[in-house]
């Protein structure tokens, strides 16, 4: 009969002690991070993604097709406005314009003689008519015979003609001169064509073309931009486009230098979304640039379109919703509380309280590796 009442009493020890830890389990401090709720300055910002650009950026090809003799610079060179960058092969040019040279000194020249010939038919024109006014006279009393005044007349005609043809003569060797002239420009013209010249102050972003090909017009021997207007495409949400406008504060932040972010400005919205991503272009002008930087890296823009003063803000991240009410959780003399709270400006990663909190106060959230919801008066321990 002793057995029999001990055996009982042997199972309730292992009993107890599953049911204190249990309740140890449950009741015991839950593991949280905590952050003092602050008041100051509060920053409305809108996010876009981009690429750094320049405003104006050139091709420099060449006007004609040649064989590239020469190229003077490099990539990553500086160039100055009228800087000789490339020269073209000019040995065939500079001897058609040696010919057109030579061509219109002697069109020069034929043309002066045929103004003499044109000066000497006048001359005998003048003179043949004066004899046909002398031989009517003298006709007219008798004193030379009508055959006479028939030649007199005839060679009038022949003198007349002579004088229209050396001024056709004249005008065609006129023309001549003009047309060669013309020729002499357009050769001098293309000459110049050879040198290929920077159109601005710039950088030399890329090199395309070695010397001994033959390149065409349209061809790209080097790539040129502006440094003095460099912008960030930036690719932004198209809900945001309300709160966006021209001269906007803005801020850039290049992947190169994630810590640290340069002055800008928004400078031209977009007018034409992408039908796909939903996301339309947002030009932001970079005030300064970093020390090392190049053309197409990434970065990311935030534009500033709004901006509270002395306001309580906390970390977004310790916002929690309950029935669609915002709201944190209060730590308490260890204990977690619920309190609804409102909400007023939203920045990038915090948000601007109205109402439910003051500043100093302690809101807590669980650690993340735990990811377990608090409940309202449940015992924490700030870790």
């Amino acid at each position: 009969m002793k057995l029999s009442v001990a055996r009982p009493l042997y199972w309730i020890f292992p009993l107890v002690a599953l049911i204190f830890i249990l309740y140890w389990l449950k009741n015991r401090p839950l593991a949280v991070t905590a952050y003092t709720v602050t008041q100051g300055d509060l920053r409305g910002e809108i996010m876009g993604t981009g690429t750094l650009e320049a405003r104006v950026k050139t091709t420099i090809s060449p006007r004609i097709q040649e064989r590239l003799a020469e190229v003077l610079v490099d990539e990553g060179d500086k160039v100055m406005s009228g800087q000789l960058l490339a020269r073209l092969d000019n040995t065939e040019l500079q001897q058609q314009v040696a010919v057109m040279q030579t061509t219109l000194i002697n069109a020069k020249t034929t043309a002066d003689r045929i103004r003499t010939d044109e000066v000497r038919a006048q001359a005998v024109l003048q003179q043949a008519s004066l004899a046909r006014k002398r031989l009517a006279e003298l006709v007219h009393i008798k004193a030379a015979s009508q055959e006479e005044l028939d030649k007199a007349i005839e060679a009038l005609n022949i003198a007349q003609a002579d004088v229209k043809r050396s001024q056709f003569a004249t005008v065609e060797a006129r023309n001549q001169v003009a047309t060669t002239d013309n020729n002499l420009r357009l050769r001098d013209k293309q000459l110049t064509f050879t040198e290929l010249r920077s159109p601005y102050d710039g950088l030399v972003i890329r090199r395309d073309r070695d010397p001994g090909v033959v390149v065409v017009p349209g061809t790209s021997i080097l790539q040129l931009i502006d440094t003095r207007e460099m912008w960030i495409n930036a690719w932004v949400d198209e809900t945001a486009l309300a709160g966006l406008a021209v001269g906007q504060l803005a801020r850039v932040i290049f992947r190169s230098e994630p810590a640290h972010s340069y002055p800008a400005k928004v400078v031209r919205l977009g007018r034409e979304a992408d039908r796909e991503t939903r996301e339309f272009l947002v030009n932001v002008r970079v005030e300064q640039l970093p020390n090392n930087w190049a053309v197409g890296q990434r970065a990311e823009v935030l534009i500033e379109t709004a901006l509270h003063t002395n306001v309580v803000n906390i970390p977004q991240h310790f916002l929690l919703w309950q029935n669609a009410q915002s709201g944190v959780m209060v730590n308490k003399q260890d204990k977690a509380y619920w309190r609804a709270v409102s909400l007023g400006l939203a920045g990038l990663s915090e948000t601007e309280i109205t109402q439910g909190l003051t500043a100093g106060e302690q809101i807590i959230k669980p650690i993340e590796e735990l990811k377990q919801a608090m409940e309202d008066g449940q015992a924490v321990k700030i870790k």
